[in-house]
């Protein structure tokens, strides 16, 4: 690390003392080493699963910055590409909604989320996974994000059922071909979302193997092109992708393929090829996405001896680093209109009450951070202290129980301090509820979570969704290096334990560093623009298993199988193996409420009011 890829010191501390985060009651921002971004003639700035972020981190200082700020900083960032006559677009790769108050708490849901998201000029947008579990949700993302964004929204593999009038159509147009505004480059770009199975009957999401080979999409890529651009929810290292490569690259061998992906909730990028590169930037609003290509990039000029060099960024949403990478400052760096967006989270936040707090979390809970089991594992949690008071039919009381929760269903820490409306829905944002089978024999019923985190026996006899779609996003990729290396793993101190705030600084010194993100990818470790101290990453399984009721004394002869619904398909082909004859007809629902109002309830009876 040299001096000069690396910006330290005092003028950063200064600007900490007089820079505020956007919303009320957000962390302020903190100052770290910064590495500048490297510009090249075609640059993107990229987000991914942001899934409601978008009044920031309130509770952490390095990602505390909403989507105002950002609306702000891509003003800037344009400025500056058309001073120097180069170009810049925008891109999103989708799961925008569910996780947080923002587009949860409303009703109908995402009620302020589509206006405040469409204020950002988006240049390329496709659609993720959770935009489609709920025909509703379906609905609203065809009547609202598709029009407000028109001809920026690319559904290659994607269509949507008109529920009046049972009509299929495309969800938005296949692909897109355009011009950059200064170096009148031509765009090819395409849309896709991986082999999701799980999507509500009033959409269908082709394959992509079969997407490749429509008649739209092969004289797609015959189009004369200086670049393809193609974004979508997949991640870089998913098959879905490479297909697409290979396609496009028959009949283009010299021409630059750009990938902008997500779904795995990581920080990533790779190459498969000399002529392409591949970035995902990932999850919650943490992280905006960075890539540059220079070189000979018009067709005119492409030869086999043309060089392109490819560069990326994970910038923190960190209020400090935007206003690095722009030169800007907390006088000059909000625009008119990143200042009016902030306005509308405000207000928004406000109308929904998500600050209101149930209780006060006594201590940090981690989802990865901690050591599962632990004390201060978020699972550890829920399987001794929650689902013994919460897993509890009044009819069926007496009857012992297996209680089972699939690690998915969380999706963030809980910090210690107030636990609020808007904690509810970003810790468990789904409208997931507690099903039973009455009356399992317990020999068959205690061996089902051990099936459940066999990743092997029940793929291997089944066709449901992937096994590991149980266990949290970023583990998805586990199989390959760990999460890709998204998170350095310290041995010796628990770094996972600490708290995420400022290490401390003096007037004058170089800036402390905070945990966050050490990424290592295919190009090197040098791809997050803020230098962290590295956190542990601990695996955790994909289902976890309370035993509620359970006699003093002896095993129990038949229990209550209890478990969350969206493990239903899991539960039942487990069951089978262990030779029991059960169908979606034994599933009763158990409890009233989903899981997320069960887990508030239990913390607003629990944990004390005021901290």
């Amino acid at each position: 690390m040299t001096s000069k890829a690396v910006v330290l010191g005092g003028a950063l501390a200064a600007l900490a003392r007089i820079a505020a985060a956007a919303q009320p009651g957000a962390a302020e921002p903190v100052p770290a080493p910064m590495r500048d971004l490297v510009w090249g003639k075609l640059n993107f700035l990229h987000t991914t699963d942001t899934h409601g972020w978008h009044g920031g981190h309130l509770q952490e200082p390095q990602y505390s910055a909403d989507w105002g700020d950002y609306v702000s900083f891509a003003e800037h960032m344009r400025k500056k590409a058309d001073m120097d006559g180069v170009d810049l677009l925008l891109v999103d790769t989708g799961d925008r909604v569910e996780g947080n108050g923002l587009y949860d708490a409303s009703s109908p849901k995402g009620k302020y989320y589509y206006d405040i998201y469409r204020q950002q000029d988006v240049d390329i947008i496709c659609t993720g996974n959770h935009e489609l579990y709920i025909a509703s949700t379906a609905d609203r993302e065809h009547l609202h994000t598709v029009p407000n964004f028109k001809d920026k929204y690319i559904a290659s593999n994607l269509d949507y059922i008109d529920t009046r009038s049972g009509e299929r159509m495309p969800m938005a147009q296949r692909y897109r071909k355009f011009q950059t505004k200064n170096q009148k480059l031509d765009i090819v770009a395409f849309g896709f979302l991986f082999d999701f199975t799980g999507n509500a009957n009033n959409t269908v999401v082709q394959p992509v193997r079969e997407t490749v080979k429509e008649k739209w999409f092969q004289e797609a890529v015959r189009e004369e092109t200086d670049v393809f651009v193609v974004i979508g929810h997949v991640g870089v290292r998913m098959p879905e992708f490479q297909t697409i490569f290979r396609e496009i690259r028959k009949l283009n061998p010299l021409t630059p393929i750009l990938f902008f992906g997500g779904h795995v909730h990581i920080r990533d990028a790779t190459a498969y090829d000399a002529r392409s590169f591949a970035v995902a930037s990932g999850r919650y609003f943490e992280t905006i996405g960075w890539m540059s290509v220079d070189g000979e990039l018009e067709r005119a000029a492409r030869s086999e001896r043309s060089r392109l060099s490819f560069h990326r960024r994970y910038i923190d949403n960190n209020l400090l680093g935007l206003h690095h990478h722009t030169g800007l400052n907390a006088t000059s760096f909000l625009t008119e209109h990143g200042r009016n967006v902030s306005a509308m989270i405000t207000k928004a936040r406000t109308e929904l009450d998500l600050d209101y707090a149930f209780g006060c979390a006594p201590k940090t809970l981690w989802m990865s951070r901690s050591p599962y089991p632990g004390q201060n594992s978020i699972y550890s949690w829920i399987e001794n202290e929650v689902l013994p008071d919460v897993a509890v039919n009044p009819r069926r009381k007496d009857v012992p129980r297996l209680a089972i929760v699939n690690t998915g269903s969380i999706r963030f820490d809980i910090f210690k301090g107030p636990f609020t409306r808007d904690t509810t829905y970003i810790v468990s944002p789904f409208l997931s509820k507690m099903t039973y089978i009455p009356d399992v024999p317990y020999a068959m019923a205690r061996k089902v979570i051990k099936l459940l985190n066999n990743a092997g026996k029940i793929t291997a006899s089944s066709t449901p969704p992937d096994n590991r779609f149980m266990a949290i996003p970023e583990q998805l990729v586990i199989h390959e290096s760990i999460i890709n290396n998204e998170v350095s793993f310290a041995s010796g101190d628990d770094l996972g334990g600490a708290p995420q705030k400022p290490l401390g600084e003096g007037a004058g010194q170089r800036p402390r560093l905070t945990e966050g993100y050490t990424t290592r990818d295919d190009i090197g470790n040098d791809g997050d623009d803020t230098v962290h101290l590295p956190v542990n990453f601990y695996v955790v399984p994909n289902c976890i298993q309370a035993e509620v009721d359970f006699p003093s004394d002896g095993e129990p002869e038949t229990v209550d199988l209890v478990f969350m619904d969206f493990i239903t398909p899991w539960v039942l082909i487990a069951l089978r193996l262990l030779g029991g004859e059960y169908s979606r007809e034994h599933v009763q629902l158990y409890v009233e409420g989903t899981f997320t109002e069960l887990m508030a309830g239990w913390i607003e009876k629990s944990w004390p009011k005021r901290c």
